[in-house]
């Protein structure tokens, strides 16, 4: 692999993960934003450790877009950490929301996500995937950077630092950090936790698929009600 900018249509992605591995976090994002195509963006859904990813992308990309799916479901805790994290690491915020608010589709497709994998897949395909396709066909997005860590669920437990995917390339550049080092990291910059932390959360998504962690569960099963992990952002995308 060569040490210049390197063309999409030759770049050698498992090479570059065998890089990857060897770097820390900010030399791998570094890297990622010398190399790989613009334009880039980061995405955030303002959970448990977001301001991690935040902190570490805008140190070296202050004005870099930080795209925010709202749902119109998010917990009131949600849009103040949004609003704080704003405000503090003086975030270039593009917020991308449904084609119709929360009320209108409950008007006309009900409680989707009372309905099986069956109705989370299309509730999370209406609120989710549809405006971050947008967002990602508006921004004309090259390379997407997120926060996903192999610890947080068997489904992401393969997650590489770098991989093409339908046109695109994604950086993951704390996936192998463990909940350890985002306390750490957290605590040496001074950045919170969601404040929903404090009350058991683990992962924080929309009001009615989230629960805090209890006895006996598994961290993905606060999610979607055990029945699945992901919405489909970081696989279907």
């Amino acid at each position: 692999m060569a040490d210049g900018k390197i063309l999409p249509a030759a770049f050698d992605v498992e090479a570059a993960n065998q890089r990857l591995a060897a770097m820390t976090a900010p030399e791998r994002i570094g890297w990622a934003l010398e190399h790989l195509p613009e334009a880039h963006i980061i995405s955030t859904s303002f959970g448990i450790q977001a301001a991690v990813s935040l902190h570490l992308l805008t140190r070296q990309r202050p004005d870099i877009p930080v795209v925010f799916i709202d749902t119109g479901y998010l917990f009131p805790e949600t849009y103040r950490f949004a609003d704080e994290l704003t405000e503090r690491l003086s975030l270039n915020l593009k917020v991308y929301r449904p084609d119709i608010s929360s009320a209108w589709l409950e008007a006309r497709f009900g409680k989707l996500w009372d309905e099986g994998t069956d109705g989370l897949d299309r509730y999370n395909r209406l609120s989710k995937l549809e405006p971050m396709q947008h967002a990602l066909e508006e921004l004309q997005v090259a390379t997407w950077f997120s926060g996903l860590r192999r610890q947080q669920s068997k489904s992401r437990a393969a997650t590489p630092f770098l991989r093409f995917q339908q046109g695109r390339y994604r950086v993951y550049p704390i996936a192998d950090w463990n909940n350890r080092d985002v306390w750490r990291y957290l605590k040496a910059n001074d950045l919170p936790y969601h404040p929903l932390f404090e009350q058991g959360y683990v992962s924080v998504g929309d009001v009615q698929t989230t629960r805090p962690l209890e006895p006996g569960m598994a961290e993905e099963d606060t999610r979607f009600f055990g029945l699945q992990r992901e919405c489909g952002l970081h696989t279907s995308l």
